[in-house]
């Protein structure tokens, strides 16, 4: 909690930095722009702190958000399905991908870290390959489908500013996570696991269950973030949509407050951690400052997160050993 105070600090005063240094950032439009793209990162960077929580990482977060997002045109436009087919088709390949990645790591014991990074190269290169490594887009049709992220809800009495559609999902989403995450047992299980498996499996805890259910709940977010990226932006090249969007996950979810060693989470720092970051970027391009810079700052989040989450760590091991009883 005191990270999440801590965070907040950070986002409101980067936003005020922005706001008195940058122009136009508290206009209506651009506050609906950060606002979508808060909502739509979010939504992957939930299944990266469900995976990170159980003790796990996923690296091909961005490339099932690629392969996901362009299978959805191509099956539209080019091979003309109907969209009440290529919806669940295109989420069913999503949790597919997660249930092998959960596979993978729980039965034949190979490392998140490679078996996600396979990934990362392989679903990218099926994308570029099915599609001929072609812009896909939905050329000029399927407004009603494409208003799941396009839709906008009025604001009364704020002059350009409307809600994106996107926040009814991911408030959907989060509401529910965070009920499984701290009312369920299999909440409670899955934290376990992530702060220590052996004891958990020991105490009767499914523990590889839930390692599987957690890697295809992150794909399965993935997926969906494609999908509402894709309707988003309208049309995308294989060879770069989604690029570095498991970064962006991953460090909004470590920003957040997820322990990178697991066992932690917390639905409310992971979409506050999204939009430090997102505010991040925005301050970055209205300030002047070079594009290339918003990378840095990524990496600059990750580092610090991982360094206050270790010194955390060490602190309260060493508060715990002064209360222990002596002798």
């Amino acid at each position: 909690m005191r990270k999440q105070w801590g965070l907040l600090a950070v986002f409101f005063g980067v936003a005020l930095v922005a706001s008195v240094f940058g122009s136009n950032f508290l206009s209506g439009y651009n506050l609906e722009n950060l606002t979508n793209r808060t909502a739509l990162f979010s939504i992957l960077a939930l299944g990266a702190g469900i995976v990170i929580a159980v003790g796990g990482i996923d690296l091909s977060i961005g490339s099932v958000v690629c392969l996901c997002g362009i299978a959805t045109p191509w099956l539209l436009v080019e091979h003309g399905w109907p969209a009440w087919q290529v919806v669940p088709v295109v989420l069913g390949m999503a949790a597919a991908i997660g249930l092998m990645h959960g596979l993978l790591i729980t039965k034949l014991r190979l490392q998140p870290f490679l078996v996600t990074l396979c990934g990362l190269l392989l679903y990218r290169g099926l994308a570029r390959w099915v599609t001929g490594d072609q812009s896909q887009g939905f050329a000029g049709e399927f407004d009603g489908l494409r208003s799941l992220a396009l839709g906008r809800i009025p604001v009364p009495f704020i002059e350009g500013y409307r809600i994106p559609a996107t926040v009814i999902p991911l408030a959907v989403l989060a509401v529910g996570t965070s009920l499984v995450l701290t009312r369920t047992v299999w909440g409670r299980w899955l934290l376990a696991t992530g702060s220590n498996e052996s004891a958990a499996r020991i105490s009767g805890v499914p523990t590889q269950r839930l390692t599987i259910a957690a890697y295809v709940a992150c794909s399965l977010l993935a997926g969906l973030g494609g999908m509402l990226f894709i309707f988003d932006i309208g049309s995308a090249q294989p060879s770069d949509f989604g690029n570095f969007y498991e970064l962006y996950a991953i460090a909004a979810a470590v920003l957040g407050g997820c322990s990178l060693r697991g066992g932690r989470a917390s639905v409310g720092g992971i979409v506050l951690g999204t939009a430090t970051l997102q505010v991040l970027r925005n301050a970055i391009i209205l300030l002047g400052l070079s594009s290339q810079l918003e990378f840095a700052v990524i990496g600059a989040v990750l580092l610090l997160g991982m360094t206050a989450d270790e010194l955390l760590l060490r602190w309260r091991e060493r508060r715990a050993e002064r209360r222990a009883p002596s002798g």
